[in-house]
């Protein structure tokens, strides 16, 4: 069970239940996102008032619920304030590097939080997997271990810190941690995977020891009410290029019914979690496309592993991989492949022209509507906790 954050995002979810049509008239919510105190258990919104919210939304606002927008850790970008304050995108996302600390990084979250205008709560969201990816630091944080020493812990101990990571995570007012790495790297490969060997972002060779690890932790953030992440979807342990910075990556090790695809089951079987696209490409599933283009690839996920959950993508802003597309075709591609939540992280100046693609294609095609409105709902449900 999610503890009290998710109570208060709850709270405000029945809230946008009353007050949504005058937002989607263009009136701006009068109340701030976070409550003056804990919900009660009679703010939960039933399953036909979640729908409900989303339903009286404008197509804009739907479409706005499907992007989460990067800032740098310790300053406002424009571009995603503006986002957050005029469109009422769905999500925020911290990069960089700080070591300003929980009340510094709290103070920038807040800044966005009070001029969010969407009646659902804004999810707040970094890369805060431990080693070399830990964009937070500082006063108010630890100082986390890589995911390959986490890989060594006891599980109930694994989960006990993580509990007290998410719960630093969640005074910084982060919602929503994009870890943990469920990718296999095998034993001895480590040096020849630079996105996630070369980083020690690995639990372990195989998936009964990554599903231990990475169950661990995404165990500890749902304690703390931080939403966990898991990534990359399909796998992201045998590749020899990094999707950051090389394009043409290819993965010809992944299958569609390999252990790196069925160690997912044990974990969506767990608790709650976002599911992440990786956007390498997966020779022995869909050649055409990376991942998170790919409706093949996400079938996996929704069809054969049965998940209902929200699916995001990994950066679309300014990674090498994605680079042949156009921001607009990237944003219309995913959504059309079946993702639910766009990361416009490194780059937020694309997000102007990825947002009108999906409003002009969603008015033009009732069927790709029919998407956004889809992506729309599961988002608003786990929100809703």
């Amino acid at each position: 069970m999610l503890r009290f954050r998710t109570l208060s995002r709850v709270a405000v979810l029945a809230a946008a239940v009353l007050g949504l049509t005058a937002c989607a008239a263009g009136d701006a919510p009068s109340t701030t996102q976070t409550p003056t105190g804990p919900a009660s258990p009679t703010a939960t919104p039933s399953p036909t008032e979640t729908a409900d919210a989303v339903d009286q939304m404008s197509l804009e606002q739907k479409v706005a619920q499907l992007f989460m927008v990067g800032t740098p850790v310790e300053a406002v970008n424009d571009t995603t304030l503006a986002a957050v304050k005029d469109d009422g995108v769905g999500g925020l996302f911290l990069h960089g590097r700080s070591s300003a600390g929980v009340d510094a990084t709290a103070d920038l979250v807040t800044q966005f939080t009070d001029a969010a205008s969407s009646a659902l709560p804004l999810w707040v969201a970094t890369d805060q997997e431990g080693g070399t990816v830990q964009v937070l630091s500082g006063p108010g944080f630890d100082d986390m271990p890589s995911a390959v020493e986490q890989g060594q812990m006891d599980a109930a101990d694994l989960r006990s810190a993580a509990a007290t990571w998410g719960d630093q995570l969640a005074r910084a007012g982060i919602t929503m941690n994009l870890g943990p790495v469920a990718d296999i790297v095998p034993s001895g490969s480590a040096a020849t995977n630079p996105p996630i060997g070369k980083l020690n972002r690995q639990y372990g060779g195989d998936a009964e020891s990554v599903a231990a690890g990475a169950g661990a932790f995404a165990d500890g953030m749902r304690d703390a009410g931080v939403m966990p992440t898991l990534k990359h979807f399909p796998g992201l342990g045998y590749v020899t290029g990094n999707t950051d910075f090389r394009s043409g990556v290819t993965d010809d090790v992944v299958t569609a019914d390999g252990p790196d695809v069925e160690l997912y089951r044990t974990l969506l079987g767990e608790g709650p979690a976002v599911v992440m696209m990786s956007t390498a490409i997966y020779a022995n599933i869909d050649t055409k496309v990376p991942a998170a283009f790919s409706s093949t690839v996400i079938s996996l996920l929704r069809d054969d592993l049965g998940f209902e959950g929200v699916v995001t993508t990994d950066d679309l802003s300014a990674a090498s991989q994605v680079k042949a597309w156009t921001p607009a075709e990237r944003a219309t591609t995913a959504i059309d492949a079946g993702v639910d939540l766009l990361l416009v992280s490194s780059d937020p100046s694309v997000y102007p022209e990825m947002r009108d693609a999906v409003i002009e294609r969603a008015k033009s095609d009732p069927e790709f509507e029919k998407k956004v409105d889809a992506a729309a709902h599961r988002i608003a449900e786990a929100k809703a906790g």
